[in-house]
């Protein structure tokens, strides 16, 4: 006896739960092949906003979280990855067009990303904090602290890795973010949002949007509680303006050459400055 298929259903991801877009939209996604492979969710302005409530809502949790706790849940996320690298495989060579082998490179990649980003969670205060000299009777401490809520724009390609290496980092510096998909590639994203369900990332710390780029940049330069913007998915002119609606709240706004390095992750971090006076 034939079976039906059980398609899967490839929905948003907002404050640890698995919504549908509040519009009903979707929009199709076509294989390297271009055969249909899935209907995921057109993100919507309220969608936006939405996640940014979430991701508000769970970031000071998330900063105040030991360093070492951040570092052993961002190892598990790295570990249910590696349990799930075939389904990864399947969906990279599927939209992407290129080999297993390719593709399997592509998921270790991803994977060793999570694991290197992990190490720097309790090391950044060593490495970039500093005791200060001052003149008078006080301590005087640098040390640094998250920015807030981060917006990403997920690079085209690689499909997964291009996701991983842009959140990894966001993460490992105390912040709260809100993923924008790759609008042709989206699809890893969200099988990546099922492993963080399950890796012990609170609800609300990652939220990732499938839909167009083009439509939500706007918003997200224009949303005052979201503090800075990672812009790797963005052209060059919707760079340009996100920047300019950005800029009454003084967002932070990269465009990143490096791949792994700590750069990444004290871009969305701020120095904070501490002075205590010396007890007799």
């Amino acid at each position: 006896m034939s079976r039906i298929d059980v398609n899967k259903t490839y929905k948003l991801f907002i404050g640890g739960a698995f919504p549908r877009s509040e519009s009903g939209r979707v929009y199709e996604i076509k294989g390297a092949n271009k055969k249909f492979i899935a209907n995921p969710s057109l993100a919507s302005r309220k969608d936006l906003r939405d996640a940014v409530v979430a991701a508000k809502s769970a970031q000071a949790g998330w900063a105040n979280a030991t360093a070492f706790n951040r570092a052993q849940i961002l190892y598990r996320i790295a570990e249910i990855m590696e349990g799930r690298s075939e389904q990864f495989v399947d969906e990279i060579c599927a939209l992407e067009g290129v080999t297993t082998k390719a593709a399997k490179l592509q998921v270790e990649e991803a994977i060793d990303t999570w694991v290197w980003y992990s190490g720097w969670c309790d090391k950044l205060s060593s490495v970039t904090g500093s005791l200060n000299q001052v003149s008078g009777p006080f301590y005087n401490f640098t040390a640094p602290e998250p920015l807030g809520v981060v917006a990403i724009f997920a690079e085209n390609k690689p499909s997964l890795l291009g996701v991983v290496r842009t959140l990894a980092p966001v993460l490992a510096g105390g912040n709260s973010a809100v993923l924008i998909a790759s609008e042709n590639f989206p699809l890893p994203a969200i099988t990546l949002s099922e492993a963080l369900v399950t890796s012990d990332v609170p609800g609300g710390v990652v939220n990732i949007l499938t839909g167009k780029s083009a439509e939500l940049a706007p918003w997200v330069g224009s949303h005052m509680e979201i503090d800075g913007v990672d812009v790797a998915g963005l052209s060059k002119k919707q760079e340009e303006e996100l920047k300019l609606v950005g800029a009454d709240n003084l967002k932070r706004i990269f465009r990143f050459n490096s791949e792994n390095h700590p750069e990444r992750i004290l871009s969305f971090m701020e120095q904070k400055t501490f002075w205590h006076p010396i007890g007799i």
